[in-house]
């Protein structure tokens, strides 16, 4: 790889978007738009990271077009590979792959932030703890 078919654009929130290969500008146009649709919503925490976007030199190749995205969405890495046909199918695919992973990861860090389960004593403040009107009531 050398300096001169890797080309090197910055997207907003210090994601990365590089070009290996013969890739054109409405390619990157596409990837960068669809990038910023699943990473530029509210509830998402800082985002940095890499999209690499390749196109094979070889004609013979069935899927030419691979992208790879390391995004780290907080604290936790998110990697999303694509392979598709064209560049704008392997944008809509990587689009739908990262969309799940970041959602499932932030699921995943809100659920571990939570409250302790019921069985802990975790209600929430202001609701009685379920079965406790039964007890009263008995006594």
């Amino acid at each position: 790889m050398t300096g001169e078919d890797t080309r090197v654009r910055n997207a907003p929130d210090a994601v990365r978007v590089r070009a290996t290969g013969d890739v054109d500008d409405t390619a990157l146009a596409c990837l960068r738009e669809k990038i910023a649709a699943v990473l530029h919503r509210p509830g998402l925490p800082a985002v940095s990271g890499e999209v690499r976007l390749e196109r094979a030199a070889a004609h013979h190749v069935e899927l030419r077009w691979s992208c790879q995205a390391e995004i780290r969405v907080g604290a936790d890495l998110v990697v999303v590979p694509a392979r598709e046909a064209s560049a704008c199918e392997v944008a809509d695919r990587l689009e739908d792959r990262l969309r799940s992973r970041s959602e499932r990861t932030l699921r995943r860090t809100k659920a571990a932030c939570g409250s302790a389960p019921p069985w802990r004593d975790g209600w929430p403040i202001g609701q009685p703890a379920q079965g406790s009107a039964d007890r009263a009531g008995q006594r």
